[in-house]
């Protein structure tokens, strides 16, 4: 079975295969078919699912009754990580950080984090959300080893690997529309 149907097998059901074995998989699909955002922006585009993280840290670990959604639209630069709850109530209250992003080479995303709180239901067309600017002490980027249209890998500046899965039930736009800043909009 080709590598990447095997990890697609072994992101759909956590647990089953040893992260060693899935880093091994992982790291073979990146020397096998290397991104190259320079061809495949556009791929790199939509709302991608934490599948499996190398990261010892609660909120990057896969749990049923968690999502942990990564948005991208890289050409508008910009981003969103939001950690919600799985079913029904995920769309009620989210955890989110807003960024701007820059594609900076072939594999490379910069991420400059802008601000980040509570996002609420949307009410009579206006998101309730507590939303503040975030202090980013350090460069922050992340490479993207391997893309097509359902897989995402990526390894972050803190030496992370990350697999994701699009999402193509969730339309960026929902997430991001005009980039909400109105609770930063004031001087």
């Amino acid at each position: 079975m080709p590598l990447r149907q095997q990890l697609l097998d072994a992101l759909e059901r956590p647990g089953s295969m040893a992260d060693d074995a899935l880093l091994a998989l992982i790291q073979g699909l990146e020397q096998e078919a290397p991104a190259d955002l320079d061809r495949q922006l556009e791929q790199l585009t939509g709302v991608w699912e934490l599948r499996w993280s190398s990261s010892q840290l609660p909120y990057l670990k896969v749990a049923p009754w968690l999502e942990n959604l990564q948005v991208l639209l890289p050409q508008r630069g910009q981003a969103m990580n939001l950690l919600r709850l799985a079913g029904p109530l995920g769309p009620l209250a989210a955890i989110g950080v807003q960024a701007r992003i820059a594609v900076t080479g072939a594999q490379r995303v910069s991420v400059t984090f802008e601000r980040g709180g509570w996002r609420g239901p949307e009410l009579a067309g206006r998101r309730l959300e507590l939303f503040r600017a975030v202090q980013q002490g350090f460069p922050a980027w992340l490479d993207v080893t391997f893309l097509d249209d359902q897989l995402r890998l990526s390894r972050g500046n803190a030496g992370t690997v990350f697999a994701l899965r699009r999402r193509p039930d969730l339309d960026p736009d929902m997430f991001l529309g005009a980039l909400d800043h109105r609770a930063d909009a004031a001087p």
